[in-house]
Order: C-alpha cells, then structure tokens, then sequence
C-alpha cells in the first residue's frame, strides 16, 4: 500500500534542531568541534608570545578538527599567518580564507612553482637543490610570493645544515632574495630542562641573526612555553590549538576543543564466565550487562584502548558515569561493561562520551600507547561532524563532503623582481 505524501513530514517542515537530530541519527558517532575553544587556545598562545606574532598550524585537517573551518574561525580572530603540509592542503585552506599567508612545511618540488603561485601560498624551502629550481621558477615567471628557508639544527630531518644555510647569507645580504622566514623545529621542546634546546636555541639564533631583516621562528606549541628567548618574531602553535596539552610537566593550560560520542546499538547480558570479544581475552567474573558501542578502530578508536583479564583498557563515560572497554577493540564496535549503571540508563540509541565529559584527548593517548597528536589526526571519516561557536554558521558536516576540494582564488598579479645572486658553488 502506498503511503499518503501529504502524511510524510518533510524536512523543510521541521525545525533546525529536528533536522539536524534526524541527520545525526544516520551516524554511528558524532565529533564535536568547537571554534570558540580554538580561538582561546590561540589567544593564550598570542598573548604568551607578545610581541611575537602568533600563527596557527592547521596541517592534516587542522590535526584531525578540518582546515578550512579552523582557517575561518582563526582568521576572523585575528590569526594572519597559517602553515599545512602539502600543496594540496594549501589549496584547500585559500579556498576558505583569500587573505593570510600560508607556508607549505613540505618544500618545493621542480615544476610545482606554478601551484604556489595559483594560490599565492609559500614553500619552506629546506634544502639547495630545492632552493636553486625555486630561484629558477621565479626568474622565469616573475613571481615574487616569497618562500621560507628551513635550517636544522638538530632535529636532521629537513632543513639546510648550518654550514648550506652559512653559504647562502651573502645570497641574503645582496638584497631581493624573497626570503620572507628562517625557520627551524625543536627536537625536545616538551622537556623543560632538555639541554638539546639550549643548544638548538644557540645554534638557531647564531645563523638567524645573520639573515639581516628576515624574521625568525623556532617554537613550537611547547617551545612557546620555553620562554621568550625561544619565541623570535614568530610562533609555530599547533597541537595546543586543539587542546593537547603543551606542556606535560604541568597542568594543560588549553581549553579542551573536541567532543566524540558514539552509539549504543544494542545491549546485552552475559553470565559469569562468559568471554567478550576477538580471542575471548575478556572473562566475565560476574553476571554482566553490556553495552555495544558503534565505534571502532576503523574510527580511530585504537585497538591498543582494549581490556583482557589482566589489564584494564580504556573507559568511556555512560548516563555521566566510567564504563570500562570489555574485551578487545575490533573494527567497527566495541563492548563496555555497564553493570554498575541504574537499570535502564543506558539503552539502544543512546549516545556515549569517548573524548569529553572529564575525558581528555592526552588520557586516551595514553590508554592507546601514544600522543594528542596521533589521537587527534586519526579520528575516522565516518563520524558526523558538528562545529560550534567561532561566529561562523557551520552546517552539519557528512564524512564525504569534509574532502570536497574548493576552487582556489585567482592568483595575484605578480612583478618581475630582479634576478637573484647564483647560489654558491
């Protein structure tokens, strides 16, 4: 039997609160991102780097939280300054927002000049090879958009040595090098009392001095903490921004950003002596009610967050109270022991806390053997993804539509500068 359309609620007929609950329902979990966090986090950050100027890393999806809406909320902050990791993840970021600066951490490659100045971003250049096709690039075509130059001084990694980075100043001092930064990243700025930063800030601040009226960076989220010496003319936060704590020596300075919950899909009692899970890892030693959690490490939701009879795994937060994980992690589930909970408090279709409700990104890396950062980058495109706060209107985000690429703006006008000094033999 057919059904009456004019029975059928329609979507425009309903609320915005009704349709976003009806679209949530449709999703496993939800990640809740919130703007407002991230602009506080960013001013705290600011206000401890005074005068230097505070920028804002926004590599791998803005760790995890999504790019272009961080790059907005940030912007309209007063962020004017941005570094990500790839051309393409620059391309996405102008989309959003026409007027900062982007730097691409990654470097440049021959033949990629052009997509640098398509989208008016700049490489950070970190080697002399890459230096020289950057140089013949921008004699060619007249672009002067600027590029940042890395130089290690310890981390060896990227970055030009000291001794390629000392060989390049008379390149710097002749004028219209169209060098706009010196930069380099610490090895261990977490450790307050590391001696590799004293070092590393010696080394750094020796060859940057010699970059006459090149501003520097060197400190990063914990290097910001390290105190004025390590700050420069500029600042490299990322992690902090999204609440990771920058320094774990101490209480987290940083307002939490991220909020996940997942779905109970159903509930289930067990016997004493009755096993959970892959491998039967988990015993039961008392009749037990669990909870089946739509969720799983195909989320993000790290295998490593299991429990067996030996170990206790990670807890989730159940009607306001802990559950711990039962049984192992598999890819799309997850069971947590909900015994102690009042009957009926939690049910089919009820929502639970994993990050959140007391829950901190940096206690679930530990529980899954490792950092803030790794928790944050891994959190899976299967999620609904609801963004607060930021003054900016922030539709409901489906996993597929987070990786829909933006027309980048036209590039700039560009003036033919004069042709640099040949790099040194």
């Amino acid at each position: 039997m057919a059904s009456d359309p004019k029975m059928i609620p329609q979507s425009g007929l309903l609320s915005a609160e009704a349709n976003e609950a009806a679209a949530l329902a449709a999703f496993g979990g939800v990640l809740t991102v919130d703007l407002d966090a991230i602009i506080a986090n960013w001013r705290k950050l600011e206000k401890t780097a005074v005068p230097a100027e505070c920028s804002a890393v926004i590599k791998a999806d803005a760790y995890g939280c999504g790019a272009a809406q961080v790059a907005r909320a940030l912007s309209k902050a007063g962020c004017k300054t941005f570094f990500v990791a790839t051309i393409e993840e620059a391309r996405k970021v102008r989309a959003a927002v026409p007027e900062p600066t982007i730097y691409v951490l990654g470097g440049y490659f021959q033949n990629t000049g052009e997509h640098y100045a398509q989208i008016n971003c700049r490489p950070v250049i970190g080697d002399l090879n890459e230096l020289a096709e950057w140089d013949v690039f921008c004699r060619r075509t007249g672009w002067n958009g600027g590029a940042a130059v890395h130089i290690d001084t310890g981390m060896n990694r990227l970055g030009l040595t000291l001794a390629e980075a000392q060989a390049i100043i008379p390149r710097i001092n002749a004028g219209d090098h169209g060098i706009t930064l010196v930069m380099s990243h610490l090895v261990s700025a977490e450790q307050l009392n590391s001696p590799v930063n004293a070092k590393q800030l010696a080394s750094f601040r020796g060859i940057a001095s010699e970059f006459s009226g090149v501003p520097a960076a060197l400190a990063n989220s914990s290097g910001i903490f390290l105190g004025a010496p390590f700050q420069f003319d500029l600042v490299r936060p990322g992690a902090a921004l999204y609440g990771v704590n920058p320094t774990p020596e101490a209480d987290n300075p940083m307002q939490p950003v991220v909020d996940l919950k997942a779905r109970i899909v159903q509930t289930r009692n067990i016997e004493r002596g009755e096993s959970v899970g892959y491998g039967g890892t988990w015993t039961a030693r008392r009749p037990t009610k669990l909870a089946i959690i739509a969720v799983g490490y195909a989320d993000g939701y790290f295998r490593a967050a299991s429990s067996n009879d030996g170990t206790r795994g990670a807890e989730v937060i159940v009607a306001g109270k802990r559950c711990p994980v039962a049984g192992r992690v598999s890819m799309d589930l997850i069971a947590i022991d909900i015994t102690d909970l009042p009957p009926n408090a939690a049910r089919r279709g009820h929502m639970v806390t994993l990050i959140g409700e007391g829950i901190t990104v940096d206690e679930l890396a530990h529980h899954f053997g490792t950092i803030g950062y790794e928790v944050l980058t891994s959190l899976g495109h299967r999620y609904a993804r609801v963004y607060k706060g930021g003054n900016v209107e922030e539709p409901l985000t489906q996993p597929s539509s987070a990786q829909a690429a933006e027309q980048p703006p036209s590039p700039p006008p560009v003036e033919q500068p004069a042709s640099p000094p040949p790099l040194p033999s």
